[in-house]
Protein backbone atom coordinates (compact mmCIF):
# COMPACT_ATOMS: atom_id res chain seq x y z
CA UNK A 1 0.00 0.00 0.00
CA UNK A 2 1.10 3.67 -0.55
CA UNK A 3 1.74 5.85 1.80
CA UNK A 4 -1.54 8.09 2.71
CA UNK A 5 0.86 10.54 3.71
CA UNK A 6 3.51 10.97 0.77
CA UNK A 7 3.63 12.85 -2.10
CA UNK A 8 3.06 9.61 -4.22
CA UNK A 9 -0.13 8.99 -3.05
CA UNK A 10 -1.39 12.36 -3.31
CA UNK A 11 -0.18 12.39 -7.24
CA UNK A 12 -2.00 8.67 -8.07
CA UNK A 13 -4.60 9.38 -10.52
CA UNK A 14 -7.73 6.96 -12.46
CA UNK A 15 -7.77 3.70 -11.39
CA UNK A 16 -4.71 3.56 -8.93
CA UNK A 17 -6.00 7.01 -7.10
CA UNK A 18 -9.58 5.27 -6.83
CA UNK A 19 -7.90 1.75 -5.54
CA UNK A 20 -6.03 3.86 -3.07
CA UNK A 21 -8.68 5.07 -1.71
CA UNK A 22 -10.87 2.44 -1.51
CA UNK A 23 -7.47 0.68 0.81
CA UNK A 24 -7.96 3.94 3.17
CA UNK A 25 -11.52 3.17 3.57
CA UNK A 26 -10.73 -0.15 4.88
CA UNK A 27 -8.49 1.24 7.41
CA UNK A 28 -10.84 0.95 10.13
CA UNK A 29 -10.32 -2.95 9.72
CA UNK A 30 -6.91 -2.27 11.69
CA UNK A 31 -8.14 -0.55 14.77
CA UNK A 32 -10.83 -3.00 15.05
CA UNK A 33 -8.70 -5.87 14.91
CA UNK A 34 -6.28 -4.45 17.22
CA UNK A 35 -8.88 -3.71 19.62
CA UNK A 36 -10.28 -7.80 19.36
CA UNK A 37 -6.42 -8.57 19.72
CA UNK A 38 -6.22 -6.35 23.10
CA UNK A 39 -9.26 -7.65 24.80
CA UNK A 40 -8.34 -11.94 24.11
CA UNK A 41 -5.11 -11.07 25.08
CA UNK A 42 -2.92 -12.11 22.30
CA UNK A 43 0.40 -10.41 23.25
CA UNK A 44 0.51 -11.79 26.41
CA UNK A 45 0.09 -15.28 25.04
CA UNK A 46 2.57 -14.81 22.37
CA UNK A 47 5.27 -13.01 24.52
CA UNK A 48 6.97 -16.62 25.52
CA UNK A 49 7.56 -17.39 21.72
CA UNK A 50 5.52 -18.43 18.41
CA UNK A 51 2.72 -20.42 18.94
CA UNK A 52 -0.14 -22.10 16.15
CA UNK A 53 -3.19 -20.20 15.74
CA UNK A 54 -5.17 -23.24 17.34
CA UNK A 55 -2.79 -23.53 20.16
CA UNK A 56 -3.16 -19.91 20.74
CA UNK A 57 -7.23 -20.06 19.96
CA UNK A 58 -7.54 -22.18 22.97
CA UNK A 59 -5.51 -20.53 25.38
CA UNK A 60 -7.49 -17.51 24.57
CA UNK A 61 -10.43 -18.93 24.30
CA UNK A 62 -11.61 -18.02 21.29
CA UNK A 63 -12.51 -18.72 18.00
CA UNK A 64 -9.81 -20.67 16.17
CA UNK A 65 -10.82 -19.26 12.30
CA UNK A 66 -11.42 -16.21 13.11
CA UNK A 67 -8.47 -15.08 15.29
CA UNK A 68 -6.46 -16.39 12.26
CA UNK A 69 -8.28 -13.41 10.38
CA UNK A 70 -7.63 -11.12 12.93
CA UNK A 71 -3.76 -12.40 13.17
CA UNK A 72 -3.45 -11.64 9.43
CA UNK A 73 -4.56 -7.95 9.49
CA UNK A 74 -2.35 -7.27 12.65
CA UNK A 75 0.61 -9.13 10.67
CA UNK A 76 -0.22 -6.60 7.67
CA UNK A 77 0.81 -3.65 10.39
CA UNK A 78 3.69 -5.62 11.91
CA UNK A 79 2.02 -6.21 15.36
CA UNK A 80 3.10 -10.29 14.49
CA UNK A 81 4.42 -11.95 12.33
CA UNK A 82 3.04 -15.40 10.38
CA UNK A 83 5.87 -17.60 10.05
CA UNK A 84 6.84 -20.40 7.20
CA UNK A 85 5.36 -23.02 9.26
CA UNK A 86 1.64 -20.86 10.04
CA UNK A 87 2.66 -20.11 13.40
CA UNK A 88 2.80 -16.52 14.70
CA UNK A 89 5.13 -14.68 16.58
CA UNK A 90 4.89 -11.26 18.33
CA UNK A 91 7.07 -8.40 17.16
CA UNK A 92 8.86 -5.87 18.90
CA UNK A 93 6.33 -3.80 18.24
CA UNK A 94 3.65 -6.12 19.03
CA UNK A 95 5.58 -6.41 22.86
CA UNK A 96 4.18 -2.93 23.56
CA UNK A 97 0.40 -4.52 23.76
CA UNK A 98 1.94 -6.63 26.68
CA UNK A 99 0.13 -5.96 30.10
CA UNK A 100 3.58 -5.92 31.77
CA UNK A 101 5.34 -3.57 28.80
CA UNK A 102 7.30 -0.80 30.32
CA UNK A 103 4.63 1.64 28.70
CA UNK A 104 1.57 -0.91 27.83
CA UNK A 105 -0.66 0.80 24.90
CA UNK A 106 -3.43 -1.77 25.41
CA UNK A 107 -5.08 0.67 27.86
CA UNK A 108 -5.04 3.53 25.42
CA UNK A 109 -5.96 0.95 22.21
CA UNK A 110 -9.17 0.35 24.38
CA UNK A 111 -10.14 3.52 25.02
CA UNK A 112 -9.99 4.93 21.19
CA UNK A 113 -11.89 2.03 20.28
CA UNK A 114 -14.44 1.60 22.85
CA UNK A 115 -17.91 2.19 21.44
CA UNK A 116 -17.70 5.58 23.36
CA UNK A 117 -16.25 7.01 20.77
CA UNK A 118 -16.43 4.65 17.91
CA UNK A 119 -19.61 4.76 17.25
CA UNK A 120 -19.98 8.39 17.25
CA UNK A 121 -16.88 8.33 14.81
CA UNK A 122 -19.38 6.57 12.55
CA UNK A 123 -21.68 9.64 12.35
CA UNK A 124 -19.03 12.01 11.11
CA UNK A 125 -21.43 13.06 8.69
CA UNK A 126 -24.42 13.86 10.74
CA UNK A 127 -22.10 16.22 12.88
CA UNK A 128 -21.10 18.27 9.30
CA UNK A 129 -25.00 18.60 8.86
CA UNK A 130 -25.68 19.39 12.33
CA UNK A 131 -22.97 21.50 13.34
CA UNK A 132 -22.43 19.62 17.13
CA UNK A 133 -21.67 16.23 18.79
CA UNK A 134 -24.05 12.97 18.19
CA UNK A 135 -22.96 11.64 21.58
CA UNK A 136 -25.33 13.01 23.30
CA UNK A 137 -28.54 11.78 20.45
CA UNK A 138 -26.37 8.03 20.43
CA UNK A 139 -26.13 7.52 23.92
CA UNK A 140 -28.85 9.77 25.80
CA UNK A 141 -26.60 12.10 27.59
CA UNK A 142 -23.66 14.03 27.48
CA UNK A 143 -19.84 12.27 27.26
CA UNK A 144 -19.02 12.42 30.79
CA UNK A 145 -21.95 12.00 32.25
CA UNK A 146 -22.34 8.68 30.31
CA UNK A 147 -18.71 7.83 31.56
CA UNK A 148 -20.08 9.02 35.76
CA UNK A 149 -23.08 6.32 34.95
CA UNK A 150 -21.03 3.05 33.20
CA UNK A 151 -18.47 1.73 35.04
CA UNK A 152 -16.89 -0.16 32.09
CA UNK A 153 -16.54 2.77 30.21
CA UNK A 154 -15.03 4.64 33.04
CA UNK A 155 -12.61 2.19 33.38
CA UNK A 156 -11.61 2.25 29.90
CA UNK A 157 -11.65 6.28 29.70
CA UNK A 158 -9.48 6.83 32.77
CA UNK A 159 -7.17 3.85 32.46
CA UNK A 160 -6.57 4.25 28.87
CA UNK A 161 -5.86 8.33 29.46
CA UNK A 162 -3.39 7.25 32.17
CA UNK A 163 -1.53 5.14 29.13
CA UNK A 164 -1.91 7.86 26.68
CA UNK A 165 -0.30 10.19 29.37
CA UNK A 166 2.72 7.97 30.47
CA UNK A 167 4.25 7.71 27.13
CA UNK A 168 4.62 11.20 27.19
CA UNK A 169 5.07 12.47 30.77
CA UNK A 170 8.72 12.30 31.45
CA UNK A 171 9.64 14.15 28.12
CA UNK A 172 6.79 16.93 28.71
CA UNK A 173 8.24 17.18 32.39
CA UNK A 174 11.73 17.45 31.27
CA UNK A 175 10.86 20.04 28.63
CA UNK A 176 9.90 22.56 31.26
CA UNK A 177 11.90 24.82 33.61
CA UNK A 178 9.63 23.70 36.37
CA UNK A 179 10.69 26.04 39.85
CA UNK A 180 12.34 24.51 42.45
CA UNK A 181 10.23 25.52 45.31
CA UNK A 182 6.32 26.32 45.48
CA UNK A 183 3.55 24.38 44.43
CA UNK A 184 2.15 23.05 41.53
CA UNK A 185 -1.87 22.20 40.72
CA UNK A 186 -2.25 19.61 38.31
CA UNK A 187 -6.08 20.35 37.65
CA UNK A 188 -7.70 17.87 35.90
CA UNK A 189 -4.88 15.59 36.60
CA UNK A 190 -6.70 12.26 36.70
CA UNK A 191 -4.40 9.67 38.65
CA UNK A 192 -1.43 11.77 39.19
CA UNK A 193 0.73 10.65 36.47
CA UNK A 194 2.26 13.54 34.97
CA UNK A 195 1.99 15.52 38.39
CA UNK A 196 4.54 12.63 39.65
CA UNK A 197 6.98 12.88 36.97
CA UNK A 198 7.16 16.56 37.94
CA UNK A 199 7.77 16.19 41.38
CA UNK A 200 10.33 13.47 41.32
CA UNK A 201 12.32 15.90 39.11
CA UNK A 202 12.06 18.43 41.33
CA UNK A 203 12.38 17.40 45.58
CA UNK A 204 11.35 21.04 46.49
CA UNK A 205 8.08 21.49 44.90
CA UNK A 206 4.64 20.49 46.71
CA UNK A 207 2.04 19.29 44.63
CA UNK A 208 -1.72 19.56 44.34
CA UNK A 209 -3.87 16.89 42.42
CA UNK A 210 -7.57 18.27 41.83
CA UNK A 211 -10.14 15.99 40.13
CA UNK A 212 -13.87 14.45 40.39
CA UNK A 213 -14.00 12.49 43.72
CA UNK A 214 -14.21 8.93 42.29
CA UNK A 215 -10.62 9.63 40.16
CA UNK A 216 -8.64 11.17 42.69
CA UNK A 217 -9.15 8.39 45.07
CA UNK A 218 -7.34 6.37 42.31
CA UNK A 219 -3.97 8.31 42.22
CA UNK A 220 -0.89 7.44 41.85
CA UNK A 221 1.18 9.86 43.86
CA UNK A 222 1.92 7.62 46.97
CA UNK A 223 5.35 7.00 46.08
CA UNK A 224 8.74 6.71 48.65
CA UNK A 225 10.72 9.49 46.60
CA UNK A 226 6.99 11.92 47.26
CA UNK A 227 6.85 11.41 50.26
CA UNK A 228 4.80 14.47 52.35
CA UNK A 229 5.18 16.59 49.09
CA UNK A 230 1.64 16.13 47.60
CA UNK A 231 -2.20 15.99 48.82
CA UNK A 232 -5.20 15.29 47.04
CA UNK A 233 -8.46 17.67 46.04
CA UNK A 234 -11.68 16.43 45.31
CA UNK A 235 -13.60 19.23 43.28
CA UNK A 236 -15.57 20.55 40.21
CA UNK A 237 -12.36 22.86 38.44
CA UNK A 238 -15.25 24.86 36.42
CA UNK A 239 -15.79 26.24 39.98
CA UNK A 240 -12.89 26.22 42.46
CA UNK A 241 -9.29 25.34 42.32
CA UNK A 242 -6.81 25.67 44.71
CA UNK A 243 -4.17 28.14 44.32
CA UNK A 244 -0.34 27.56 43.37
CA UNK A 245 2.32 29.12 41.86
CA UNK A 246 1.66 26.78 38.87
CA UNK A 247 -1.58 25.78 37.40
CA UNK A 248 -1.02 22.63 34.67
CA UNK A 249 -3.73 22.04 32.41
CA UNK A 250 -2.93 19.14 30.45
CA UNK A 251 -5.14 17.31 27.83
CA UNK A 252 -8.42 19.16 29.44
CA UNK A 253 -9.36 21.97 27.15
CA UNK A 254 -9.87 19.84 24.02
CA UNK A 255 -12.77 18.32 25.74
CA UNK A 256 -14.79 21.66 25.93
CA UNK A 257 -16.15 24.68 24.21
CA UNK A 258 -15.07 27.92 24.46
CA UNK A 259 -17.29 29.29 26.94
CA UNK A 260 -16.14 26.21 29.62
CA UNK A 261 -12.52 26.99 28.57
CA UNK A 262 -12.77 30.18 29.76
CA UNK A 263 -14.90 29.33 33.01
CA UNK A 264 -12.25 27.03 34.01
CA UNK A 265 -9.38 29.69 33.08
CA UNK A 266 -11.25 32.09 34.72
CA UNK A 267 -10.88 29.97 37.75
CA UNK A 268 -7.25 29.22 37.91
CA UNK A 269 -6.40 33.00 36.95
CA UNK A 270 -8.35 33.87 40.25
CA UNK A 271 -5.83 31.33 42.29
CA UNK A 272 -2.88 32.43 41.04
CA UNK A 273 -0.34 35.03 43.29
CA UNK A 274 1.40 37.33 41.71
CA UNK A 275 3.74 35.95 38.84
CA UNK A 276 2.06 32.56 39.00
CA UNK A 277 1.57 31.22 35.78
CA UNK A 278 -1.23 28.54 33.52
CA UNK A 279 0.43 25.71 31.78
CA UNK A 280 -2.02 24.42 29.50
CA UNK A 281 -0.39 21.36 27.77
CA UNK A 282 -2.37 20.02 24.75
CA UNK A 283 -1.45 20.12 21.26
CA UNK A 284 -1.41 22.67 19.06
CA UNK A 285 -2.59 22.67 16.07
CA UNK A 286 -0.12 23.46 12.88
CA UNK A 287 -0.28 25.36 9.84
CA UNK A 288 -0.01 23.04 6.46
CA UNK A 289 -0.57 19.60 5.05
CA UNK A 290 1.65 17.76 7.31
CA UNK A 291 0.36 15.14 9.33
CA UNK A 292 -0.72 15.27 12.71
CA UNK A 293 -1.73 12.99 15.47
CA UNK A 294 -4.23 16.51 16.42
CA UNK A 295 -5.83 16.83 13.24
CA UNK A 296 -6.85 13.17 13.73
CA UNK A 297 -7.63 13.20 17.18
CA UNK A 298 -9.62 16.38 16.36
CA UNK A 299 -12.35 14.48 14.52
CA UNK A 300 -13.05 12.22 17.23
CA UNK A 301 -13.68 15.22 19.25
CA UNK A 302 -15.60 16.67 16.61
CA UNK A 303 -18.33 13.83 17.18
CA UNK A 304 -18.19 13.18 20.98
CA UNK A 305 -17.32 16.48 22.93
CA UNK A 306 -18.18 20.14 22.33
CA UNK A 307 -14.66 20.48 22.41
CA UNK A 308 -11.57 21.07 19.52
CA UNK A 309 -7.76 20.99 19.48
CA UNK A 310 -7.11 24.68 18.70
CA UNK A 311 -4.40 26.71 17.13
CA UNK A 312 -2.29 29.38 18.55
CA UNK A 313 -4.25 32.05 17.56
CA UNK A 314 -7.14 30.27 19.52
CA UNK A 315 -5.58 29.73 22.54
CA UNK A 316 -4.61 33.40 22.51
CA UNK A 317 -8.13 34.26 22.48
CA UNK A 318 -9.36 31.99 25.08
CA UNK A 319 -6.72 33.24 27.14
CA UNK A 320 -7.35 37.09 26.72
CA UNK A 321 -10.75 36.17 27.46
CA UNK A 322 -9.94 34.42 31.25
CA UNK A 323 -7.26 37.64 31.79
CA UNK A 324 -4.44 36.04 30.46
CA UNK A 325 -1.58 36.54 28.44
CA UNK A 326 0.05 33.50 25.93
CA UNK A 327 3.72 34.01 26.36
CA UNK A 328 5.36 31.11 24.49
CA UNK A 329 4.88 28.00 23.47
CA UNK A 330 7.50 25.57 24.59
CA UNK A 331 7.53 22.11 22.32
CA UNK A 332 8.06 18.94 24.40
CA UNK A 333 8.72 16.71 21.72
CA UNK A 334 5.60 14.62 22.00
CA UNK A 335 2.57 15.56 19.53
CA UNK A 336 1.46 18.10 22.59
CA UNK A 337 3.27 21.08 23.88
CA UNK A 338 3.52 23.60 27.01
CA UNK A 339 1.40 26.73 26.33
CA UNK A 340 2.76 28.76 28.95
CA UNK A 341 0.22 32.30 30.21
CA UNK A 342 0.71 34.89 32.76
CA UNK A 343 -1.64 37.20 34.28
CA UNK A 344 -2.37 40.13 31.28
Amino acid sequence: MNDPNGPAAAALTGREATSFLVDQALGFAFPAALRAAVLAGVADRLADGPLPPAELAGRAGVHEGNLLRVLRVLATRGVVEELPDGRFRLTDLGRSLCSDAPLPAGPAVLMLTDRSLWLPAGELDRSLREGGPVFDALFGMPFFNYVASEERTATAFHDGMAAFSDQENEPIAAAYDFPTSGTVVDVGGGHGGFLLAVLRRRPGLHGVLLDEPHVVTAHRLDTPETEGRWSTVPGDFFTDVPGGDVHIVKRILHDWDDERCVALLKTCRRAMPPGGRVLVVDAVVPPGNDPHQAKALDLLLMTAFTGRERTRDEFERLFAAAGLRLSRIVPTGTVVSIVEAHAA
